[in-house]
């Protein structure tokens, strides 16, 4: 027989559960939230593009940065996506204070991480020149806007602020390299990749 102390241990363990399940929903929510307000248009070099997706940086419980892939088709997986002729944006909101310098390093692991040994070492002169940029700049605020835009025949071109950081940098190889960071194999964050690719 039931006890009335059983049956309230009981409906307590229900109604953890029940809170316990509203607050994974709530959390998964949030993870897809995107608070930064992408355009659902962008032009590279007077070529237009189209949001392709968007989503947050997570690391831990903390929102890093929200970020955008603009590309002249959708494609909803890496290998289409990589395969796309033409030009290509990633564009980013800092969320919080990011160290420059940590932020290069970052990318470079990202690098490494998504790509073959050889080739990494193939372009050490770009991701150098990558670390650099990003070590230029103490550190980005939250609100403050960073971006890479490839050009086929011209290379990559990073942009702080709106502002171009130098010359283009690498090639097409190098650019798909830097796509990995966030859609290859070991993403810099899972929900972010899916976001990206309009999952």
């Amino acid at each position: 027989m039931t006890t009335p102390t059983h049956q309230h241990l009981r409906a307590s363990v229900l109604t953890l559960a029940l809170w316990s399940a509203i607050g994974t929903v709530a959390v998964q929510a949030h993870a897809a939230t995107v608070s930064s307000n992408f355009e659902a248009k962008a032009a590279v070099q007077g070529v237009p593009l189209q949001l392709n997706g968007a989503g947050t940086r997570y690391k831990a419980i903390f929102r890093v940065y929200d970020m955008a892939l603009y590309t002249s088709a959708k494609g909803n997986t890496p290998e289409a996506i990589i395969a796309m002729q033409g030009p290509k944006r990633l564009s980013f909101v800092a969320l919080r204070d990011l160290p420059g310098t940590d932020l290069g390093i970052a990318f470079i692991k990202g690098l490494s991480s998504n790509s073959p040994a050889d080739q990494v070492q193939k372009h050490a002169a770009s991701s150098t020149r990558l670390i650099e940029i990003f070590s230029g700049k103490p550190k980005l605020t939250a609100g403050d806007t960073f971006a890479m835009e490839f050009v086929p025949g011209r290379g990559t071109t990073f942009y702080i602020q709106g502002q171009a950081q130098g010359a283009p940098i690498g090639d097409a190889e190098f650019f798909d390299m830097v796509l990995k960071i966030w859609i290859g194999p070991v993403p810099a964050d899972f929900k972010l990749k899916d976001a990206l690719l309009g999952l």
